[in-house]
């Protein structure tokens, strides 16, 4: 099962304790997935349409839950033109439909009927709606990569209006949500890895977001290490390289005028460096008597390296 599988089959599980959370979850249930229409009697019914059974089952037990149902509601299936299942939930009695409608503040897109919407935000004014909002609408339209991959939580909203709700929504918990358009949907988006943390948080998928935080330790960790390597393994390249130019110039200067022609000190660090081409600056200094820091055994080196290039000019002239 994918990361995101793993997560919405969590919270198909939370049921909202109070009954203010299951209308809540419910409204976002019927804007994302729902549809009023009518059918051939003229009669109107109320769906939800959506190929996760986790969520189907989750709001037939909402809808019983919250509004007292017993056998008004019907669970269907069909795998007509799909690759997958589609279950349907329908509610068909005319009074239960106008209830659902009124205790959810659902508006109809349409004269005769078309997609839900939250007309009034007193459905969602706690924080416990807003999360329960959160989660029923992540359920129907959600999704999120393997952060082992990368991060990038995102849910496809039915409309611009929607999608603003639910970022207005999630910005009252200090995440900074976008907006974009894709073709014709409006996809709400998070990309970073703390903020994907504190959706999980919202929605209450707790389970999934211990092992997000898992995969970015070892992530970070693993990063971290990377860098360290990469840092000394560029320190190491710069060390040699500066080490087999400064015994270039040693052996130039060793052909041309002799070691023996230097001062005492320059003579000293020549034969030192050609003898340990290896060792570091301070490893020198130390072997140096009297002890010089690695700033000295610096200062002698460039001038070497200036002795050096001054021959190799003159004789450049001499051609």
């Amino acid at each position: 099962m994918s990361f995101s599988g793993m997560v919405k089959e969590e919270l198909s599980r939370h049921i909202g304790t109070g009954r203010h959370c299951k209308i809540a979850e419910l409204a976002a249930i019927f804007t994302f997935c729902g549809s009023l229409g009518t059918g051939s009697d003229g009669k109107f019914f109320l769906r939800i349409q959506t190929e996760n059974e986790a969520l189907a089952r989750k709001s037939f037990t909402l809808l019983q839950k919250t509004f007292n149902i017993e056998t008004d509601v019907s669970n269907s299936r069909t795998d007509c033109f799909r690759r997958g299942n589609l279950s349907c939930i329908s509610v068909t009695d005319q009074a239960l439909i106008k209830e659902i409608l009124d205790s959810l503040k659902l508006e109809i897109s349409g004269i005769s009927g078309g997609m839900p919407f939250v007309s009034n935000s007193i459905v969602y004014q706690r924080d416990c709606c807003k999360r329960a909002f959160v989660r029923g609408a992540f359920l129907c339209a959600g999704s999120i990569s393997d952060p082992r991959k990368g991060y990038h939580f995102e849910i496809v909203c039915p409309s611009q209006e929607i999608g603003v709700q639910l970022q207005e929504i999630v910005r009252s918990f200090h995440i900074d949500a976008k907006i974009v358009l894709r073709k014709k949907s409006y996809v709400f988006y998070v990309k970073e890895g703390a903020q994907i943390v504190d959706m999980l948080a919202i929605m209450e998928a707790n389970v999934a977001l211990m092992d997000l935080e898992n995969i970015r330790i070892l992530k970070e960790m693993r990063n971290s290490v990377n860098r360290k390597v990469n840092c000394e393994t560029a320190n190491i390249n710069k060390t040699v390289n500066a080490a087999v130019k400064q015994i270039e110039d040693i052996r130039l200067l060793e052909e041309k005028v002799g070691l023996e022609s230097l001062s005492e000190g320059l003579e000293e660090i020549a034969r030192l460096r050609l003898q340990y081409p290896e060792a570091t600056l301070k490893e020198l200094g130390l072997m140096l008597n009297p002890q010089v820091g690695k700033s000295g055994v610096n200062h002698r080196l460039r001038k070497l390296s200036l002795l050096a290039d001054d021959l190799r000019e003159n004789k450049e002239e001499l051609l």
